[in-house]
């Protein structure tokens, strides 16, 4: 059992996920015992599950020293520096959520990491199952503090800066220092009494009292405390950024004309239903919207993209349309996320998760002259990248008399030449050494060619 112990789960005493069989599955150790079984009779963790705050589990083994849960199955973990903002605060919200009602039944969170939260089925979900403690009268909420490091600090920093900000939790596993997060914000965020009080003085009481590791707050009531939790509640509810950024509204000025913009999407749904697709990646997705053509075939449908409001837009449609088999995140292609943490097995890459996927295919539309021109990438690497992606790839390829093309290529000014290799020809060479050409077809009334390719040595 040692053997299959997740890499990224340990820093709780009270036990461990390990993967048997494919299965999610949890250690509780004797010092969880009574907690565990008080959440479970109470009917707390039922609760939970009902309101979907919670991934659900069920006892599979229980003796004297151990307990082991089997908690449903998550389709793919993603990581706070790959949420866009409203995805971030809805993960905010929820944890806020579950704190109150926690206290509400005489529990109480004993920490609230932001990578306690992942999406699933569309929404955001609790999956820390061993968050839970015993509320303790007049005892303060222990894992304030380390919400505010996780999650008011970078939205709140997303607002004054950008959304860039919502990635910092990637250099910064253990969250934001308070001390950073007052130093960083403007002198104006002093006039937000939210802002003052849970940043600023928690920063200096926090800085003052570091030395002799007293509690900031002690003695807090529970009614206090939903007080406090209330305030951050209506506060983040009520966040937004307001930032432009280049692929926003990427369909309203694409350079094809609606009947190129049909035949693609026609095409993608083609073939999706020739090679049986159930799960797919689309890289460079925007809002998602030729995914969605396929949502009716496919089980998973991850859509990553760079560009944070794009994403958002996915996400805004993911729930407004409910739906639980496409899942939006931010990726940039040229930098995907690494593995970070204790031996680099803590958080793990963007590329190692999808490839655990064993994904049946891979759509990359318009984004392979961004890849080759912008980021100066060998079309032998990026049919690397993409072989790692999935077993069955739709590439579309700009030909060098595309508009946007031209405009990449002028760009390049007095290195233009060195860009003499991005042809059809260069391309077919090179990705034929990771795939098949299984179809190679012009879009009609474009500059553009669409290749299905399937991976050599799957």
């Amino acid at each position: 059992m040692e053997n299959t112990r997740t890499t990224s789960s340990f820093r709780d005493p009270s036990g461990y996920v390990f993967v048997e069989d494919g299965n999610i599955k949890r250690v509780i150790k004797p010092l969880y015992f009574s907690q565990y079984k008080s959440l479970t009779e109470s009917g707390f963790y039922d609760t939970l599950f009902e309101k979907k705050y919670l991934i659900p589990h069920k006892t599979v083994q229980e003796n004297q020293d151990q307990i082991i849960i089997e908690a449903q199955k998550i389709s793919f973990v993603t990581y706070p520096y790959e949420w866009s903002f409203l995805q971030y605060k809805h993960a905010a919200l929820l944890t806020l959520k579950i704190q109150k009602l926690s206290l509400q039944n005489n529990f109480t969170l004993k920490d609230a990491s932001a990578f306690n939260i992942t999406f699933h089925e569309g929404k955001p979900v609790f999956i820390d199952t061993l968050s839970f403690d015993f509320y303790k009268e007049n005892n303060p909420w222990l894992a304030y503090k380390q919400f505010i490091m996780h999650f008011l600090g970078p939205l709140v920093l997303a607002k004054y800066f950008g959304q860039e900000h919502l990635k910092m939790l990637s250099q910064n596993l253990d969250g934001l220092s308070l001390q950073k997060l007052s130093l960083l914000l403007p002198v104006k965020s002093y006039f937000s009494p939210t802002l003052l009080m849970n940043i600023h003085l928690l920063a200096k009481y926090d800085k003052k009292y570091e030395s002799d590791k007293k509690t900031v707050n002690n003695d807090l009531s529970k009614a206090s405390q939903i007080k406090l939790i209330d305030g951050l509640y209506d506060y983040i509810l009520n966040l937004s950024v307001n930032e432009k950024t280049e692929w926003d509204h990427y369909y309203n000025q694409i350079n094809y004309n609606d009947i190129a913009y049909q035949f693609k999407k026609e095409f993608v749904k083609d073939w999706f239903l020739s090679i049986k697709g159930k799960s797919l990646i689309d890289i460079g997705g925007n809002d998602g919207t030729f995914s969605r053509e396929l949502k009716e075939q496919a089980e998973l449908l991850i859509v990553a993209d760079v560009d944070a409001n794009a994403v958002e837009q996915n996400y805004r449609q993911v729930l407004k349309n409910k739906e639980k088999n496409i899942l939006p995140l931010v990726a940039d292609v040229l930098n995907p996320a690494a593995n970070y943490g204790f031996n680099n097995e803590e958080r793990f890459s963007f590329v190692d998760r999808v490839k655990a996927q064993n994904l049946d295919a891979c759509l990359a539309l318009a984004v392979i002259h961004h890849i080759t021109l912008s980021g100066n990438i060998p079309f032998s690497f990026s049919a690397q990248f993409f072989s790692k992606m999935a077993s069955n790839l739709l590439i579309e390829f700009p030909t060098r008399t595309d508009s946007w093309v031209q405009f990449l290529l002028d760009s390049k000014r007095e290195f233009a030449g060195h860009f003499d290799f991005y042809n059809e020809e260069n391309f077919e060479k090179e990705y034929t050494v990771y795939f098949e050409i299984i179809k190679k077809e012009k879009i009609a009334s474009s500059e553009r060619i669409l290749y299905s390719l399937k991976r050599l040595n799957p």
